[in-house]
């Protein structure tokens, strides 16, 4: 999937070598640079040639009114966008005060690459001036791990053949409200009509207005507030200037732009090198003017510190991340690359998000306006929850902080308890498309889930009791007013929810959902669990949370009921689980007569022909499958797949890691492995023509959940952890690492055996294919396997619907839907919006 000439297979580092304006922006996304709060892209430092010149920090952002063409009562009325913090990444290089610019330049020598081990990302090159000079650049910039609001960049240049005037010219640039000279767009021309995946654009005059500018010897510092979010933020760049040249120094400074600018008289052969360190600070309420000193602070702890410390330790804070976190397969080289890119990016999105939440793009594009969705819960937080906890606690605690906001918005939409919103970066709901958007109520299962799985992992109750609590009874609230019992004589006999979207986006505002339902089951179930927990083992901490919530003798009783009897979709004449009351009714799309240039299907057709159809942006029901497996049948799991597979777009990068597990489990193992790389390339390969966006974070995450629950066969459902591997005919090996409940566990599966070996901690039971086993602190322990699980050649088709009725006796039949001429992508007034995961 990859030109290999150009991006070799390294399995610790992602290497270009060569550059090419036309893709500029795909390979800004694959070697930007970030730790959760803060993100830089991959721009080259000159500061020409770029899709995005992209600063971000995680919760930076703008607000402003949405226009919609026609309004009801509680749509969203504010939207929110991510705002693109000034730009520090530029250190201009000219010699003989001729630039280096890679439209023209002459590049005998170019290689960048990004070190997975150390976080930073390296350039080396050599220039070959129009009059002869040979110019050695190398450049590094590192954004720490372990400071999270501190980035150094450092560039060193020689001239290697003569004496030759050098001028490096270092800047501070508010690329969000006007962009200097060089600030264009030279790659690919934008194509005409709307992408609902990219950011809004902000109409207002001026977004970050000034609050503080100056400069002091060779410190710049520029702080701002945002015009209507009310934000503030600072950033202050310092320099350190290292030569045995002569040299000067000149600087300017105003509103929107700072410049260092160093003039060298360059000897042949002596390097001049200068060190840029960066500190951004941000705040929903501090004055620019604290923040400014809150920076100034942070550098001058750096400096005092000695910059080569900083990549020393960086290097130890990776170490410790890969020691917890590695999933190694043997014996192919260009997968373990792009895992640990995958890995890498969960790092940079999650790891110093500190409160604040994982974006979709986590810090590495504009792409859905920074927005925080669902795709955390389901896709990123099981990682964090594994690997390292406390990233997995900081993400939930922000859903916690939200709590107020989602009250709010149960309140206006005439429900009970809270519904936390399907988009958003202030807790408040950004969505201006209720159908595929407030209309998806299972993120607040969503949310519940992930608190529980967070819980069942780490054994942290203190959390659970002091602050989960209230999303799962809250959460568990909203589906006993949204729902309803129907009754028979008099008697209530069944539970069901009306009115919602699921997962797929490709099919809206439906009864009984299937994923809804399933997952709202388990909300009602581990809030009632929870709660008499609580009462039996801490009756204090129970009666403050009763007092909190006003929680009712009855209330868990209640959530029970319905529980117990929540309606699940399921034809009998079929043999499977409908994804909504209705969706059999539907004719079905024939996606494999379908043109590939009407894909994605959002694109090219309004909602409302997608809607009449069986077809899906992302595996609905499949997901439900694998969430909730412990609630369905072998069979079950068999029907489903085979039915929901060829109706499955893959619009959504959300759904090939989902269809890879289940493929698996089910025994479609080369379906499996096929479906597991389009995850694993969906952005090193562009698969989906966005990645200049930004990282796919919840497809990265994603591919961490195939790797160990896929091929590695865990699942934990309610509290049993259990293995039943499918380890890929290619692979001889697979290995991962766990946290349990506070032991490591190192697990490896090979074709014949799978070996645990646990570090120091209590006893952990599981069971391996239904065998139960308990290994000890400091034990290790190897399990014989007898194959890998069913094999199923091929794939599901659409011709499994030939002859085939619904319950009314009519037959199913496949068709695309007709056209008279060619068919548009969507105009730039459309009002429509989709999900996170496109």
């Amino acid at each position: 999937m990859i030109d290999r000439d150009r991006f070799p297979a390294d399995p610790w580092k992602l290497v270009e070598t060569q550059f090419s304006v036309e893709d500029a922006g795909v390979t800004e996304t694959l070697f930007a640079t970030g730790n959760g709060y803060l993100g830089l892209r991959g721009n080259q430092p000159e500061g020409r040639y770029a899709h995005e010149h992209g600063t971000f920090v995680n919760g930076l952002h703008e607000t402003f009114p949405i226009r919609h063409a026609e309004r009801a009562y509680g749509f969203a009325e504010i939207g929110q966008t991510i705002v693109n913090a000034p730009d520090a990444k530029t250190m201009r290089v000219y010699v003989d005060d001729e630039p280096l610019s890679f439209d023209i330049a002459d590049l005998p020598e170019y290689q960048r690459e990004l070190d997975f081990r150390d976080g930073v990302l390296r350039r080396s090159l050599r220039w070959r001036t129009p009059s002869g000079k040979e110019v050695q650049i190398e450049y590094d910039r590192l954004v720490s791990f372990e400071e999270k609001h501190l980035a150094i960049m450092r560039l060193t240049v020689t001239v290697l053949n003569a004496d030759a005037p050098v001028t490096v010219s270092c800047q501070l640039l508010n690329r969000q409200d006007g962009e200097d000279v060089y600030g264009g767009t030279p790659t690919a021309p934008k194509k005409a009509g709307f992408d609902p995946r990219k950011a809004e654009k902000i109409s207002s005059e001026r977004v970050l207005q000034p609050q503080e500018y100056w400069q002091d010897k060779l410190r710049s510092a520029m702080a701002y507030r945002v015009a209507d979010s009310g934000m503030t933020l600072a950033v202050v760049a310092d320099h350190v200037i290292e030569t045995e040249n002569a040299y000067n120094a000149r600087t300017l400074i105003e509103q929107d732009i700072a410049k260092n600018v160093f003039r060298v008289d360059g000897t042949a052969g002596v390097p001049i090198r200068i060190t840029k360190l960066v500190s951004y600070h941000t705040s929903r309420g501090v004055p620019a003017r604290e923040l400014v000193d809150r920076c100034r602070r942070t550098i001058d702890r750096a400096m005092s510190q000695g910059i080569d410390s900083h990549y020393e330790r960086q290097r130890q804070w990776l170490d410790a991340f890969w020691e917890r976190s590695d999933v190694e397969i043997g014996g192919r080289p260009e997968l373990q690359q792009a895992i640990r890119w995958c890995l890498f990016q969960l790092a940079q999105a999650a790891a110093r998000a500190d409160g604040f939440g994982v974006p979709a793009k986590g810090v590495t594009g504009s792409g859905y306006s920074g927005h925080y969705f669902w795709d955390t819960e389901i896709y990123v937080l099981p990682f964090l929850a594994y690997t390292t906890p406390q990233w997995a606690r900081n993400a939930l605690r922000m859903r916690y902080l939200m709590l107020p906001a989602a009250r709010r918005r149960a309140f206006q939409l005439n429900e009970a308890g809270a519904l936390f919103p399907w988009r958003t970066i202030n807790g408040e709901e950004a969505s201006a498309y209720y159908a595929a958007g407030t209309a998806q109520y299972h993120i607040n299962a969503d949310v519940s889930f992930a608190v529980a799985k967070y819980v069942r992992a780490t054994g942290d109750t203190d959390f659970m009791y002091r602050e989960g609590v209230d999303v799962v009874v809250e959460t568990a609230r909203l589906w006993t007013s949204l729902g309803f019992w129907r009754t028979a004589d008099g008697v209530e006999t069944s539970f069901h929810i009306h009115g919602v979207t699921g997962p797929d986006e490709y099919t809206t505002v439906v009864n009984d959902n299937l994923f809804t339902n399933v997952m709202a089951r388990f909300n009602l179930r581990v809030a009632a669990r929870v709660v008499r927990e609580m009462e039996e083992v801490n009756g204090e901490v129970y009666r403050e949370m009763v007092a909190r919530l006003g929680l009712g003798p009855d209330e868990a009783d209640r959530w029970e009921s319905a529980a117990e009897a929540m309606h699940i979709p399921y034809s009998e004449n079929l043999g499977i689980h409908p994804q909504d009351a209705v969706f059999l009714e539907r004719e079905i799309w024939d996606l494999e007569n379908t043109p590939r240039e009407q894909r994605p299907l959002l694109l090219h057709f309004h909602p409302l022909v997608i809607y009449r159809y069986q077809v899906l942006k992302q595996a609905d029901v499949v997901l439900a499958l694998f969430l909730q497996g412990n609630h369905f049948s072998d069979d079950d799991k068999l029907a489903d797949f085979e039915y929901y597979d060829p109706l499955t777009t893959g619009d959504s990068t959300l759904s090939a890691v989902v269809q890879a597990i289940l493929a698996a489990e089910v025994g479609y193992q080369d379906l499996a492995h096929k479906y597991f790389e389009e995850a694993l390339f969906v952005d090193l390969a562009d698969l989906h023509h966005n990645a200049a966006d930004g990282v796919h974070v919840a497809s990265a995450g994603g591919v961490w959940t195939a790797l160990v629950c896929g091929f590695g066969g865990m699942r934990d459902h309610f509290g049993d952890l259990t293995f039943d591997p499918r380890l890929p005919a290619s692979w001889p090996s697979l290995r991962y690492v766990l946290q349990w409940q506070g032991t490591r566990l190192d697990i490896t599966v090979e074709r014949t055996k799978m070996t645990f070996v646990a570090g120091e901690g209590d006893p952990v039971a599981f069971n391996v294919r239904g065998k139960g086993y308990v290994i000890g602190g400091g034990e290790t322990l190897v399990v014989p396997l007898d194959g890998q699980g069913p094999v199923k050649p091929g794939r599901p088709s659409l011709g499994q619907f030939a002859n085939v009725r619904r319950e009314d006796g009519s037959l199913l039949s496949a068709s695309v839907p007709a056209v008279t001429t060619t068919i548009p992508v969507i105009g730039e007034t459309a009002d429509i919006e989709h999900g996170a995961d496109a």
